[in-house]
């Protein structure tokens, strides 16, 4: 846990932390719906196994499953998170472009690696909106991407005038940068390290292009094939339709990432992807063989932490400020020995 802050005290006690977090959930969650036209849809916690709808994430990692006695046995997976199952929902509700849902997704993830922001409990407000086909590019997903930044800097706003201690720190404005872009101008960094310099040059970032091959041949960072589409042209020479929101985190000193979004693949570019990873058999599974079909509506969606975006507005140290979930004893004792009341 090299990343603790050295002379960290919290802004707010436990009980106040309480308080400041139903008020942040409360606030954002109705500044999302209303500026993305979203309705709120009750989510899964789990999903059946084999039909495709979980989230395989890098592909290696391996969902929490049970057996259910009153189906037979049947085997159900806890959702790792609900890219594909969101999909599903808004082609069943026949929802019109520039309408969508939201949703709070609760998924545990027990390969995690547990340090300061990464927890085994994963908390989302888990968005999905249909758009045209037209819309399929990297333009329109950065106009998205404006519209929940601004969510995002309201909120600040709002905790601040609650608590005058928490000033703003947000820029105005969040930078549209392409991954490849990134790669040139920092090559000699790994991604991370480009990350931190980039979101510390701009303070809040949208890094394009998460999971397609850039330049090199290698990947900024691991994307699942078969939801965003991280193969296409964006129309203006790089390659993807997606990314993530990442700002300058101050108590950390880093990159910190908020989001992570994108438009969904097309049943050609689902194709290409299955097959750049060495996954065609995923074809023959119900979601993706509905989705070659051409029977999804085209949509865009992603995912918001929410521990995440608390942490960060709250200026925390560690996600378990924000959270309960379990922890190494190590961990524990490092935190008490820095002043870090985990939940």
């Amino acid at each position: 846990m090299s990343n603790l802050p050295k002379n960290y005290k919290s802004m707010l006690g436990v009980k106040e932390t309480e308080h400041a977090i139903v008020a942040i959930k409360d606030f954002f969650q109705l500044q999302l719906s209303t500026e993305l036209n979203l309705t709120r849809v009750t989510a899964p916690l789990f999903v059946r196994a084999g039909v495709g709808l979980n989230d395989d994430l890098n592909g290696v990692e391996k969902p929490v499953s049970f057996n259910v006695s009153g189906m037979n046995g049947t085997k159900m997976e806890i959702v790792q998170s609900l890219a594909k199952w969101k999909r599903t929902k808004v082609t069943e509700l026949g929802l019109k472009p520039g309408f969508g849902i939201y949703t709070d997704m609760n998924a545990i993830r027990p390969d995690e690696v547990l340090d300061e922001i990464h927890s085994l409990y994963v908390d989302q407000w888990d968005w999905e909106m249909c758009i045209s086909e037209m819309d399929r590019t990297v333009f329109y997903l950065f106009e998205i991407v404006k519209k929940v930044y601004r969510c995002i800097k309201r909120t600040e706003f709002f905790l601040y005038d609650r608590y005058s201690m928490m000033e703003p720190i947000l820029p105005d404005d969040i930078k549209l940068i392409y991954s490849d872009d990134l790669m040139r101008q920092y090559p000699n960094l790994s991604p991370k390290e480009r990350e931190n310099e980039v979101a510390k040059k701009y303070g809040a970032v949208f890094i394009a292009g998460i999971g397609g091959k850039l330049p090199d041949g290698t990947i900024h960072d691991g994307r699942a094939p078969d939801y965003d589409d991280w193969i296409s042209d964006a129309g203006d020479g790089h390659v993807g339709l997606n990314g993530d929101i990442i700002v300058w985190n101050p108590v950390l000193e880093r990159a910190f990432e908020l989001s992570s979004m994108g438009i969904r693949v097309s049943p050609e570019s689902l194709a290409a992807q299955l097959k750049e990873r060495g996954c065609e058999e995923r074809s023959k599974l119900p979601f993706h063989k509905a989705l070659l079909e051409g029977k999804f509506a085209y949509t865009l969606g992603g995912g918001i932490g929410q521990s995440r975006l608390c942490m960060f507005l709250l200026r925390k140290a560690h996600i378990g400020e924000t959270q309960v979930s379990a922890w190494p004893e190590e961990m524990l004792a490092e935190c008490d020995k820095n002043g870090i009341q985990i939940l």
